[in-house]
Protein backbone atom coordinates (compact mmCIF):
# COMPACT_ATOMS: atom_id res chain seq x y z
CA UNK A 1 0.00 0.00 0.00
CA UNK A 2 1.13 3.15 -0.58
CA UNK A 3 -0.28 6.10 1.48
CA UNK A 4 0.90 9.29 0.93
CA UNK A 5 -0.74 12.87 1.59
CA UNK A 6 -1.76 16.02 -0.49
CA UNK A 7 -3.35 19.01 0.86
CA UNK A 8 -6.89 19.50 0.49
CA UNK A 9 -8.81 21.88 -1.83
CA UNK A 10 -8.68 25.16 -0.27
CA UNK A 11 -12.39 26.17 1.45
CA UNK A 12 -14.18 28.84 -1.33
CA UNK A 13 -15.71 30.29 1.22
CA UNK A 14 -12.63 32.06 2.58
CA UNK A 15 -11.94 35.97 1.37
CA UNK A 16 -8.90 38.02 1.88
CA UNK A 17 -9.10 40.91 3.19
CA UNK A 18 -9.18 43.71 0.73
CA UNK A 19 -5.52 45.96 0.72
CA UNK A 20 -6.19 48.61 3.28
CA UNK A 21 -4.72 51.63 1.50
CA UNK A 22 -7.33 50.85 -1.83
CA UNK A 23 -10.31 50.56 0.12
CA UNK A 24 -9.64 53.48 2.00
CA UNK A 25 -9.28 55.25 -1.32
CA UNK A 26 -12.27 54.00 -2.99
CA UNK A 27 -14.21 54.36 0.07
CA UNK A 28 -13.11 58.53 0.19
CA UNK A 29 -13.79 58.61 -3.35
CA UNK A 30 -17.20 56.91 -3.03
CA UNK A 31 -17.90 59.74 -0.40
CA UNK A 32 -16.35 62.82 -2.76
CA UNK A 33 -18.50 61.46 -5.39
CA UNK A 34 -21.36 61.81 -3.65
CA UNK A 35 -20.86 64.99 -2.55
CA UNK A 36 -19.66 67.10 -6.07
CA UNK A 37 -21.78 65.20 -7.80
CA UNK A 38 -24.82 66.53 -6.06
CA UNK A 39 -22.97 70.04 -6.47
CA UNK A 40 -22.81 69.86 -10.36
CA UNK A 41 -26.82 69.59 -9.92
CA UNK A 42 -27.13 72.73 -8.01
CA UNK A 43 -29.94 75.53 -8.94
CA UNK A 44 -32.98 75.09 -10.90
CA UNK A 45 -34.92 76.68 -8.16
CA UNK A 46 -37.91 76.99 -10.27
CA UNK A 47 -38.05 73.49 -11.51
CA UNK A 48 -37.17 71.97 -8.39
CA UNK A 49 -39.89 74.12 -6.60
CA UNK A 50 -42.74 72.58 -9.40
CA UNK A 51 -41.41 69.18 -8.77
CA UNK A 52 -42.38 69.73 -5.19
CA UNK A 53 -45.75 70.34 -5.86
CA UNK A 54 -46.27 67.66 -7.88
CA UNK A 55 -44.66 65.09 -5.30
CA UNK A 56 -46.71 66.48 -2.71
CA UNK A 57 -49.93 66.44 -5.11
CA UNK A 58 -49.47 62.71 -6.00
CA UNK A 59 -48.92 62.10 -2.11
CA UNK A 60 -51.83 63.19 -1.41
CA UNK A 61 -53.85 61.35 -4.22
CA UNK A 62 -52.27 57.68 -3.33
CA UNK A 63 -53.87 58.84 0.35
CA UNK A 64 -50.03 58.87 1.65
CA UNK A 65 -50.58 60.15 5.20
CA UNK A 66 -49.03 63.63 5.30
CA UNK A 67 -45.61 64.28 7.02
CA UNK A 68 -47.01 66.65 9.33
CA UNK A 69 -48.41 63.93 11.28
CA UNK A 70 -45.09 62.73 12.15
CA UNK A 71 -43.86 66.59 12.73
CA UNK A 72 -46.43 67.30 14.84
CA UNK A 73 -45.31 64.29 17.07
CA UNK A 74 -41.76 65.87 17.51
CA UNK A 75 -42.30 69.33 17.80
CA UNK A 76 -44.59 68.59 21.21
CA UNK A 77 -41.04 68.32 22.46
CA UNK A 78 -38.89 70.93 21.95
CA UNK A 79 -35.88 68.54 23.35
CA UNK A 80 -37.22 65.76 21.15
CA UNK A 81 -36.57 68.25 17.91
CA UNK A 82 -33.69 68.81 18.59
CA UNK A 83 -32.95 65.20 19.06
CA UNK A 84 -33.86 64.80 15.80
CA UNK A 85 -32.28 67.64 13.47
CA UNK A 86 -28.75 66.50 15.77
CA UNK A 87 -29.41 62.75 14.46
CA UNK A 88 -29.96 64.29 11.17
CA UNK A 89 -27.05 66.31 11.07
CA UNK A 90 -24.13 63.91 12.80
CA UNK A 91 -25.83 59.85 12.21
CA UNK A 92 -25.58 59.78 8.46
CA UNK A 93 -22.38 59.52 7.22
CA UNK A 94 -20.42 58.35 10.56
CA UNK A 95 -22.65 55.15 10.86
CA UNK A 96 -22.22 54.38 7.49
CA UNK A 97 -18.49 54.64 7.71
CA UNK A 98 -18.52 52.53 11.53
CA UNK A 99 -20.71 49.91 9.75
CA UNK A 100 -17.48 49.67 6.52
CA UNK A 101 -15.19 49.42 8.86
CA UNK A 102 -16.79 46.88 11.14
CA UNK A 103 -17.29 44.63 7.96
CA UNK A 104 -13.69 45.30 6.89
CA UNK A 105 -12.25 44.19 9.75
CA UNK A 106 -14.62 41.44 10.94
CA UNK A 107 -16.35 40.18 7.41
CA UNK A 108 -13.97 41.20 4.63
CA UNK A 109 -16.27 38.95 2.25
CA UNK A 110 -19.25 40.91 2.91
CA UNK A 111 -17.56 44.30 2.98
CA UNK A 112 -16.79 43.40 -0.78
CA UNK A 113 -20.66 43.08 -1.29
CA UNK A 114 -22.10 46.30 0.70
CA UNK A 115 -19.11 48.80 -0.58
CA UNK A 116 -20.28 47.57 -4.50
CA UNK A 117 -23.93 48.09 -3.16
CA UNK A 118 -23.25 51.13 -1.71
CA UNK A 119 -21.32 52.45 -4.77
CA UNK A 120 -24.35 51.19 -6.61
CA UNK A 121 -26.74 52.95 -4.99
CA UNK A 122 -24.91 56.45 -4.50
CA UNK A 123 -24.13 56.29 -7.95
CA UNK A 124 -27.55 55.92 -9.35
CA UNK A 125 -29.02 58.40 -6.98
CA UNK A 126 -26.57 61.26 -8.39
CA UNK A 127 -28.21 60.72 -11.59
CA UNK A 128 -32.00 61.85 -10.32
CA UNK A 129 -31.20 65.37 -9.33
CA UNK A 130 -30.28 66.04 -12.82
CA UNK A 131 -33.48 64.62 -14.62
CA UNK A 132 -35.97 65.47 -11.08
CA UNK A 133 -34.69 68.79 -8.80
CA UNK A 134 -36.72 68.41 -6.11
CA UNK A 135 -36.93 70.89 -2.75
CA UNK A 136 -37.53 69.19 0.30
CA UNK A 137 -41.27 69.75 1.74
CA UNK A 138 -39.48 72.12 4.76
CA UNK A 139 -39.10 74.73 1.13
CA UNK A 140 -42.23 74.26 0.38
CA UNK A 141 -45.13 76.19 1.81
CA UNK A 142 -47.79 74.31 0.67
CA UNK A 143 -47.24 71.56 2.98
CA UNK A 144 -47.41 73.62 6.36
CA UNK A 145 -44.42 72.14 7.25
CA UNK A 146 -41.98 72.92 10.12
CA UNK A 147 -37.93 73.81 8.99
CA UNK A 148 -37.08 72.42 12.49
CA UNK A 149 -33.48 72.57 11.93
CA UNK A 150 -33.68 76.38 10.95
CA UNK A 151 -35.86 77.01 14.01
CA UNK A 152 -34.92 74.51 16.70
CA UNK A 153 -31.27 73.68 15.35
CA UNK A 154 -28.82 72.83 14.95
CA UNK A 155 -28.99 73.19 11.04
CA UNK A 156 -26.44 71.88 8.49
CA UNK A 157 -27.59 74.14 5.59
CA UNK A 158 -27.26 77.58 5.01
CA UNK A 159 -29.85 79.73 2.45
CA UNK A 160 -30.00 77.83 -0.67
CA UNK A 161 -28.35 80.65 -2.45
CA UNK A 162 -25.14 80.85 -0.30
CA UNK A 163 -24.82 77.21 0.57
CA UNK A 164 -21.95 75.83 -1.90
CA UNK A 165 -21.41 72.76 0.10
CA UNK A 166 -24.40 71.15 -0.50
CA UNK A 167 -27.23 70.27 -3.28
CA UNK A 168 -30.87 71.24 -1.57
CA UNK A 169 -32.71 70.56 -4.47
CA UNK A 170 -31.54 67.09 -4.62
CA UNK A 171 -34.18 65.64 -1.89
CA UNK A 172 -35.15 62.79 -3.86
CA UNK A 173 -33.88 59.84 -3.42
CA UNK A 174 -33.01 60.30 0.43
CA UNK A 175 -29.67 58.45 0.68
CA UNK A 176 -29.86 59.21 4.51
CA UNK A 177 -32.87 56.33 4.22
CA UNK A 178 -30.86 54.43 1.77
CA UNK A 179 -27.73 53.62 3.58
CA UNK A 180 -29.40 53.50 6.74
CA UNK A 181 -31.30 50.65 5.59
CA UNK A 182 -28.02 49.20 3.27
CA UNK A 183 -26.59 49.10 7.33
CA UNK A 184 -29.30 47.78 8.47
CA UNK A 185 -29.49 44.59 6.18
CA UNK A 186 -25.33 43.66 5.66
CA UNK A 187 -25.49 43.85 9.31
CA UNK A 188 -28.82 41.23 9.60
CA UNK A 189 -26.91 39.14 6.79
CA UNK A 190 -23.44 39.26 7.95
CA UNK A 191 -23.96 38.26 11.38
CA UNK A 192 -26.37 35.54 13.76
CA UNK A 193 -27.41 36.84 16.58
CA UNK A 194 -30.63 36.62 17.60
CA UNK A 195 -30.88 40.14 17.89
CA UNK A 196 -29.72 41.08 14.68
CA UNK A 197 -33.11 42.18 13.81
CA UNK A 198 -33.02 45.48 16.01
CA UNK A 199 -30.98 46.55 13.20
CA UNK A 200 -33.75 47.35 11.67
CA UNK A 201 -34.66 50.44 14.11
CA UNK A 202 -31.49 52.33 12.34
CA UNK A 203 -33.78 52.68 9.36
CA UNK A 204 -36.64 53.21 10.94
CA UNK A 205 -35.88 56.35 13.54
CA UNK A 206 -34.39 57.57 10.45
CA UNK A 207 -37.13 57.63 8.32
CA UNK A 208 -39.06 59.64 11.46
CA UNK A 209 -36.32 62.22 11.68
CA UNK A 210 -35.77 62.85 7.68
CA UNK A 211 -39.80 63.43 7.20
CA UNK A 212 -40.42 64.96 10.79
CA UNK A 213 -37.65 67.32 10.46
CA UNK A 214 -39.37 67.89 6.62
CA UNK A 215 -35.77 67.08 5.12
CA UNK A 216 -37.41 64.26 2.88
CA UNK A 217 -41.06 63.49 1.22
CA UNK A 218 -42.03 59.57 1.89
CA UNK A 219 -41.69 59.41 -2.02
CA UNK A 220 -38.22 60.31 -1.50
CA UNK A 221 -37.75 57.16 1.10
CA UNK A 222 -39.42 54.83 -1.19
CA UNK A 223 -37.50 55.43 -4.38
CA UNK A 224 -34.08 54.99 -2.29
CA UNK A 225 -35.95 51.62 -0.85
CA UNK A 226 -36.43 50.47 -4.55
CA UNK A 227 -33.10 51.59 -6.02
CA UNK A 228 -31.35 49.80 -3.04
CA UNK A 229 -33.90 46.83 -3.76
CA UNK A 230 -32.42 46.63 -7.72
CA UNK A 231 -28.62 47.21 -6.15
CA UNK A 232 -29.18 44.03 -3.94
CA UNK A 233 -31.16 42.19 -6.98
CA UNK A 234 -27.66 42.59 -9.16
CA UNK A 235 -25.22 41.90 -6.46
CA UNK A 236 -25.75 39.25 -4.56
CA UNK A 237 -24.20 39.01 -1.04
CA UNK A 238 -21.61 35.92 -0.33
CA UNK A 239 -22.39 32.22 0.22
CA UNK A 240 -22.87 32.11 4.77
CA UNK A 241 -20.18 29.94 5.36
CA UNK A 242 -18.18 29.29 8.96
CA UNK A 243 -16.12 31.63 7.88
CA UNK A 244 -18.43 34.84 6.52
CA UNK A 245 -20.84 34.10 9.18
CA UNK A 246 -18.11 34.81 11.57
CA UNK A 247 -17.20 31.60 13.10
CA UNK A 248 -13.39 31.03 13.45
CA UNK A 249 -11.14 33.97 13.80
CA UNK A 250 -11.85 36.30 10.81
CA UNK A 251 -9.44 37.00 8.03
CA UNK A 252 -7.30 33.66 8.47
CA UNK A 253 -7.28 30.61 6.00
CA UNK A 254 -8.75 27.35 7.53
CA UNK A 255 -6.06 24.97 8.08
CA UNK A 256 -5.54 22.53 5.52
CA UNK A 257 -6.21 18.56 6.58
CA UNK A 258 -4.26 16.25 4.97
CA UNK A 259 -5.74 13.75 2.17
CA UNK A 260 -4.61 10.02 2.41
CA UNK A 261 -4.26 9.21 -0.95
CA UNK A 262 -4.21 5.50 -2.74
CA UNK A 263 -4.95 4.06 1.20
CA UNK A 264 -8.33 2.10 -0.33
CA UNK A 265 -5.48 0.75 -3.17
Amino acid sequence: MNARTEPAEKETGAIARPPLVRELLLVAGLFLVYKFGRQLATGHTGEALHNAHRVWDLERTLRIPGEGAVQSVLLHNDTLVHIANTFYATVHFPATVAFLVWLYLRRPAHYVWARRVLATLTSAALVLPFVFPLAPPRMLAATGLVDTAKVYGPSVYGPPTSDHLSNQFAAMPSLHFGWALMVAIGLIVATRSRWRWLWLLHPLVTLVVIVGTANHYWLDAIVAAAMLGIALALIHPPHRTATTAGRGQPGLAPEKQPVLVGAGR
